[in-house]
This record gives structure tokens, C-alpha cells and sequence, in this order.
């Protein structure tokens, strides 16, 4: 349930409530006088229930509280998240020590009254998220075809020039793609259930048609003073009609508590993830991923860096072993005007294989750099519906010319979000 105050922000109550004349504290300079929400518990507890997170607000909004028992905004915020739980006991005290304590204007007042009438009782604090889309697009490589037609394999004596079968050769197609999403708050302590799901049919190169479902349950809560968020996911790919693939997927970032240039934010992130392939049970692997983000926010932008150092962990048949990598991640967002929205960003991923890729006909160890461009313009033209177009390029470098493969793709989607 959206709360009713939440057209007002949290700091803006608190200022609404310091901006009023008090009475009684004209009459007695001993009287508590309201003051600017600035310490950062009331920060992190305002963030918490903007998220739905309310006993976690409630804790770190009792911090803010203990630590300056005059600021109006965390007694309000904390009033309310104690309402919206059902501890009504709790609620009506605040509620009463607002009204004696800090002379609301008449807006806080009709919040409060209107918690009072409706009565506290536990609620959905956040209502269920979703989003449907269908898109149409073309990429003049669906298959991930080899950038030339010939290659050299072998060894010694043994080494020679062959000419790839077309069907190894890039083949150009348009598509359609049908995606959703659904994300539902599961308690009032920050967990969240997600499912997503896409669909692609092609035109011609249908051994290319491809099925995606992913299934999820992420949770965000404090450690101490640092910020942590978790997320253990399950997933499983169609390819041409066929089961393909199955992942799993557990992720955890965390954000210490230091103090940073204005609008930035850092965290620690790890990822763990196996992937089985039904059909290639030779390329099953185990994947674990340790680094950072970096994220800027400002009124109309958004900047997130990420980079991580990764190790890939193959079956002992894989070819080339295991890997060790990298990876790295720029992007950008930003509002154009009302309605109007632009995002771009840059990715590159590097591997390197520990051994021969396949000795006697590949004697190389692979090492792949992959760099994948993006940029994508959206329109709001009505309330929840939006059209994006989107426009990707992929190189994919690699020493050994077999697996190397360019393409480009441009898509127009049509998306419906949450009516």
C-alpha cells in the first residue's frame, strides 16, 4: 500500500513541522524545538521505508531519535512505520507527541488523523511491480557467426587452412521478443520475490529461438552500520524448442559506512554462479565474481562503475580448463525532459585460459575480449506506457579466429508498467 504521505518527502515533512510557530514553546524556552533531519540513521531509516524495509526503519529511525530526540521528521517517519506494522499502542503515543511537542501545520495533522481513522493494522507497505513488453528487432549476426570464412587449425605438420561451413558463417534475421517482470514485496523487512521471463521467435534462422525464466528472492538489511543486500536466484534457457541451459546464482553487495564525495556511493559485491548445459555437459561451469561499484546520483543523472576480477572453474574435461578474467561496466542514465529518457553504457570482459584449448588442433590457450556498446533512448507518452528504442554493438576479439564474431542489433520496445 503506497503510504499516504508519500507525496511529501520525508525531509519536507520534518521542515513543514520546524517552519510552524510552537505555542508552547513561545512560552517555555524549555519546551523542545524541532530540528533539520541531518544525521545519517534518519537518512538510512527514511531510505528503509521508502523500500518497504519497516522494522529495519523502525530500528535505525529509534537511532536517529535517541541520537537528537528533536527531530520531527524520524518522530513522524517512526510513528508511521510503527502504524503501517499494526503496533498501534506505539503509533497513538507518537502521534500524541507529535501534536503536543511540535504544533503540526494542518497537513501533517490530516496524515495523522487519517492513520487514526483507518486504524493501525499490518499491510502491504509496498504494493507488487510489473512491467510487460513486446519489441521488434534486427541483428545482422543472430547466430554469433565467425568474422571470416577461413581458419587455421592444427599443429606441426599437421596445419592447415579450412573453409568454414556457412552454417558457421554470421547470418543476418529480425525478431520478435516478448519480456515481463513481476516483483512483489514478501515481508515488511526489505525481501522481495522477482520472476522475469523473455521470448524470441526469429523469422527464418529459428534454431536461433530462444526462452528465458528467471526466479528469484532478494533481501536488504543492515550489518552494523554498512548496508547489505542479497539475492539468490534460479534460472533456465530454451534454445531452438530445447532445454539448454540451468543457472544458479547467489549474490551479495555491501556498503560501508564512509563518508564520500556529495551524490557518490561505493559497495562491495560478490557473485557465485554455476551454469549446466544440458546437451554440453563438457562446458558446465562455476563462476565467482569480487569487486566493486561505484554509483553517482544527482536530480536528473545517474552514474554506476563497476569492476570486478573473476575466476571461471570448468569440469576437468572443458576445453582450455578453468579461466581467470575480468570484468568491467559503465553506465549512464539520465532525464531528458518530463517523459523522456536516455541511457548508455559500455561493458568489457576479459578471459584467459590456463591451458591448450584443444591440443593437436587448437594448441592455444584462448583469451577472449569481449566489449559490448549500448545506448538506448525510452518515451513516456502515456502515464505507464513507453516506447524504447535500443541500438547494440558487439566485438568479440579473440586470439583464436574460430571464435570471433561481431554484430550489431537496433530494437524498438513497446512496455506497460504497473496499471
Amino acid at each position: 500500500m503506497m503510504r499516504l504521505h508519500s507525496a511529501l518527502p520525508s525531509t519536507l515533512l520534518a521542515a513543514l513541522l520546524a517552519a510552524q510557530p510552537c505555542a508552547a514553546a513561545l512560552a517555555d524556552e524549555a519546551a523542545p524545538q524541532p530540528s533539520a533531519p541531518r544525521n545519517e540513521a534518519y537518512q538510512a531509516g527514511v531510505r528503509a521505508v521508502d523500500a518497504g524495509r519497516l522494522e529495519e526503519a523502525i530500528e535505525l529511525l529509534r537511532t536517529a531519535v535517541a541520537e537528537d530526540p528533536n527531530n520531527a521528521g524520524a518522530v513522524l517517519e517512526l510513528a508511521l512505520a510503527h502504524c503501517e506494522l499494526g503496533h498501534t499502542e506505539e503509533a497513538l503515543r507518537l502521534f500524541d507527541e507529535i501534536n503536543r511537542a511540535y504544533n503540526p501545520p494542518p497537513g501533517i495533522v490530516d496524515v495523522i488523523n487519517t492513520y487514526r481513522a483507518a486504524g493501525c493494522r499490518a499491510r502491504d507497505t509496498r504494493p507488487a511491480s510489473w512491467a510487460v513488453g513486446i519489441a521488434r528487432g534486427h541483428d545482422n549476426n543472430v547466430n554469433q557467426g565467425v568474422r571470416q570464412p577461413t581458419v587455421r587449425l592444427g599443429t606441426g605438420e599437421n596445419e592447415g587452412e579450412y573453409q568454414l561451413d556457412p552454417e558457421f558463417l554470421p547470418k543476418a534475421d529480425s525478431y520478435t521478443a516478448l519480456n515481463g517482470s513481476y516483483v512483489r514485496p514478501l515481508n515488511a523487512r526489505g525481501t522481495l520475490g522477482i520472476v522475469q521471463a523473455t521470448l524470441r521467435r526469429h523469422d527464418h534462422q529459428h534454431s536461433q529461438d530462444s526462452a528465458t525464466m528467471l526466479a528469484g528472492i532478494e533481501h536488504s538489511w543492515y550489518l552494523g552500520r554498512w548496508r547489505a543486500r542479497a539475492a539468490a536466484v534460479l534460472g533456465a534457457g530454451t534454445l531452438d524448442g530445447q532445454l539448454y541451459q540451468r543457472q544458479q546464482q547467489l549474490q551479495l553487495r555491501a556498503a560501508p559506512p564512509i563518508t564520500l564525495a556529495q551524490n557518490w556511493d561505493v559497495a562491495l559485491a560478490a557473485n557465485a554462479s554455476h551454469v549446466s548445459y544440458t546437451t554440453r555437459q563438457d562446458y558446465d561451469s562455476s563462476t565467482f565474481e569480487l569487486g566493486a561499484i561505484a554509483t553517482y546520483r544527482s536530480k536528473r543523472d545517474q552514474v554506476q562503475l563497476t569492476l570486478h576480477s573473476a575466476r571461471d572453474n570448468g569440469s576437468a574435461t572443458r576445453p582450455g580448463g578453468d579461466r581467470r578474467g575480468w570484468f568491467a561496466n559503465a553506465q549512464w542514465y539520465t532525464m531528458l525532459k518530463t517523459g523522456w529518457y536516455a541511457e548508455a553504457g559500455l561493458t568489457h570482459q576479459h578471459w584467459q585460459g590456463e591451458r591448450a584449448y584443444s591440443p593437436g588442433l587448437i594448441a592455444q590457450s584462448r583469451r577472449q575480449d569481449t566489449t559490448t556498446g549500448r545506448a538506448a533512448l525510452q518515451w513516456y507518452f502515456r502515464p505507464n506506457v513507453s516506447l524504447q528504442l535500443e541500438a547494440r554493438a558487439v566485438r568479440n576479439h579473440e586470439n583464436i579466429a574460430l571464435f570471433q564474431y561481431n554484430s550489431r542489433a537496433v530494437q524498438l520496445n513497446l512496455r506497460w508498467d504497473n496499471f
